[in-house]
This record gives C-alpha cells, sequence and structure tokens, in this order.
C-alpha cells in the first residue's frame, strides 16, 4: 500500500494561557487530522536520542528511520548534498547562516528572512574576501560554509541564542579560529553594503554577521529503496530535507511556491505530493511554516499555519487512498522559541483504528501505540 507522511515541522508545543491552556494544535480549527485520528491510530513519538540536541536535522533522520546515533555527522553536509556541492573526504561543511546581531545581541537568526536574492549578493561579496574557507549561497538566510582540510568545532544554532549576548556562544574547538575570523570578517564586508542599505532604508533587519554551525563530513546513508523495498520521494523548500533524501537515494520533488516560510504554497505541495504517489510508493511531505512561527514566538501565525497545513491534509484525504500519517518532527514551543526534545504526537490513518477522538499532544498519549522510537516509525507504516 502507498503512503504519505504530511510532517509540520516544530507543530508540537505547551499549552499556553492566552490559548485558554491550550498548545496551538489543540485551540486550532483542525478537523481533517481529526478525522486522521478519530478513523486511524494514535501515538507518541520520541525523535531525538538522548544525548542530541533537537535539531530537525537529527529529528527528520529519526523520523525516516536513520538512526542518528549511527549515521548523523552534521547539518552541513546534508544542506550541501542538497546544494549540489561535492564535498571531498577531508572537508567540513557548515550550515552559515546569515543573521542580525547588534550590540553583541543575536537580534534575529534569520537576518528578518532576507530574501534569496540578497542573501547571494551578501554571501558572494564575502567569499570574495575569505581565505581558508569557501562560501556557497543557499535559500534566504540558510547558506553553506566549507573548510577544506577541517576538524570540525563546537558550534551553537543561531536560533538557540535569539535575545542572548553572542560572546558565550562563538565557535570552539579546532576550525573555531577560522570561524571566528570568517565571522569577523562577515561584520566589515556586510557593513554598508548596498543590499543592507537598502533594507534599512525600508525597515528591514540588516544582515550583519554570517553565524557558522553543525559542521561535518559526508554522511553514508542507505538507499532508502533498499532499506525498504519501495520508492521514496521528498517534497520541502529546505536543504536539509532535500539533502537528507538525496544521500538516502529519494526523489527530491521540486514544487515552484515553496518558500520554506509562513507564505509557502501549501495547496501547491500537496497537489504534487498526490501527483508524485501516481509513480512513487512513499512521499514525505514536509512543510516548515511552524517551525518558523515558533521560533518567532507568534502565537497567531502558529495557529495560521497549522490550519493552513490542515486544509491541505484535507486535499490528500479527498484525493488519496492509501496510509496517511500527520506529525511533526520534534516541538518548537512559543515559550522557548527553540526546539524542545519531547515527544511528538502523530496520527496515521490505514492501519486500525483506536479511540483517539482529535489529534493533539495530549490525546496522542492515549492512543494505542504508545510511546515508539522514530526510528521505528516508517518500518511500521511501510511494512
Amino acid at each position: 500500500m502507498k503512503a504519505i507522511v504530511i510532517l509540520g515541522d516544530g507543530m508540537a508545543d505547551e499549552p499556553l494561557p492566552e490559548l485558554g491552556a491550550k498548545t496551538p494544535l489543540e485551540y486550532a480549527h483542525t478537523p481533517n487530522m481529526d478525522t486522521i485520528a478519530r478513523a486511524g491510530r494514535c501515538g507518541l513519538l520520541r525523535t531525538v536520542p538522548a544525548g542530541f540536541e533537537p535539531g530537525s536535522d537529527i529529528a527528520n533522520l529519526s523520523v525516516l528511520g536513520y538512526d542518528p546515533r549511527e549515521y548523523y555527522t552534521g547539518r552541513g553536509p546534508l544542506e550541501a548534498a542538497s546544494m549540489g556541492i561535492e564535498l571531498g573526504p577531508a572537508d567540513i561543511a557548515y550550515r552559515c547562516n546569515l543573521t542580525t546581531v547588534r550590540d553583541g545581541i543575536m537580534e534575529d537568526f534569520s537576518a528578518g528572512h532576507i530574501s534569496s536574492e540578497e542573501g547571494k549578493e551578501l554571501i558572494s561579496a564575502l567569499d570574495a574576501r575569505l581565505e581558508g574557507a569557501m562560501l556557497f549561497p543557499g535559500i534566504s538566510y540558510r547558506n553553506l560554509l566549507v573548510v577544506h582540510g577541517g576538524e570540525g568545532a563546537i558550534t551553537t544554532p543561531p536560533h538557540d541564542i535569539v535575545g542572548n549576548e553572542i560572546a558565550s556562544y562563538l565557535p570552539e574547538g579546532i576550525d573555531a579560529e577560522l570561524l571566528r575570523r570568517c565571522m569577523e570578517e562577515s561584520v566589515q564586508v556586510l557593513e554598508g553594503h548596498p543590499v543592507n542599505l537598502r533594507r534599512e532604508a525600508a525597515g528591514l533587519p540588516p544582515a550583519t554577521m554570517v553565524w557558522p554551525w553543525s559542521g561535518g563530513k559526508k554522511p553514508a546513508l542507505p538507499d532508502f529503496s533498499e532499506k525498504y523495498g519501495c520508492s521514496g520521494g521528498m517534497i520541502s523548500a529546505v536543504d536539509l530535507l532535500n539533502g537528507i533524501a538525496r544521500c538516502a537515494g529519494m526523489q527530491v520533488i521540486a514544487v515552484p511556491g515553496a518558500t520554506g516560510f509562513l507564505d509557502t504554497d501549501y495547496e501547491a505541495k500537496a497537489r504534487h505530493a498526490i501527483e508524485a504517489l501516481k509513480t512513487l510508493d512513499f512521499v514525505y511531505m514536509h512543510v516548515e511554516a511552524p517551525d518558523e512561527a515558533g521560533h518567532m514566538g507568534s502565537v497567531e501565525e502558529k495557529v495560521r499555519a497549522i490550519e493552513r497545513l490542515d486544509a491541505v491534509v484535507g486535499m490528500i484525504l479527498g484525493e488519496f487512498e492509501g496510509i496517511i500519517a500527520v506529525l511533526p518532527d520534534h516541538p518548537t514551543p512559543i515559550r522557548v522559541r527553540t526546539h524542545t526534545a519531547d515527544p511528538v504526537p502523530f496520527a496515521v490513518l490505514g492501519t486500525g483504528m483506536d479511540a483517539t477522538g482529535s489529534y493533539s499532544e495530549k490525546e496522542a498519549a492515549k492512543g494505542s501505540f504508545g510511546m515508539m522510537e522514530a526510528t521505528d516509525f516508517l518500518s511500521m507504516i511501510l511494512s
């Protein structure tokens, strides 16, 4: 039987006073996810193994069945794979954000979700000045820094330190001197750059510093089709997810209008997923918007993102006959504006039925699947 996973990144949360002590999932109008929960089975999924940071890289590898304890090398090399950047055996790839740092404080981990065109211009200007490393522009604020002959460093994701002084979170370790030099150089190059002058004139945050993090060498993931005995495809606007897919030999399905932000084209993603399932056995449809709303600390945007996702879940319910699963990869609670490692709720239609009344963190805990390890999840729905 064919199957689709609909993953709302960071969708899980905590009860919020402004929502009457409900979570965004409980508060949002989600008739289609509720239908999957009522007519299917629910449970909780542990997506972050002990000892790992609750990043989207770790969580999505786990959901796809690739144990991070065995296969994870860093986020950077996964994004390099998506961008078509071939890493040599001695190369270390770091994710490299364009950020807004002012007076030593991390104000915005995305430089106001700077456009890809603006980001490319800034990254190109900085790359021309760097020695010992290469920069590659990506989507929006998400770029890549490659160190030839690198040895790695201890780094912190910039979205974890919004509102904090950066001094305590600068890179440490073997590559740290080079990374810090790149960061210092970026301050000089970006200050007064025409892109930033235009952004400031328009009332938008400037990109004032690059922030490298999560470096690693090229991973070796088993082929998806050999692992599960079926063909698989990935729909995502995020380089990380597409990089995982490329490393696993999955088909990467490009969707016009998919942005990786709040304004992504939800319906286009659903249409492409339905079409892809005519030839593929499995599709992983990833939507970034709930996570972005969580990082912004916006209750309103998170509820809206969940409800927009639910609408396209309805499209898929109406046109696809097969196994349909809905879940987040990790929580991104409004309270902390970053990821946590708490288990996430999931609902699956097509593998039986339990007494769950709706789709939420609290209701899923009552489901007949109980608590599961994420690395077993796809084996369960694809068996």
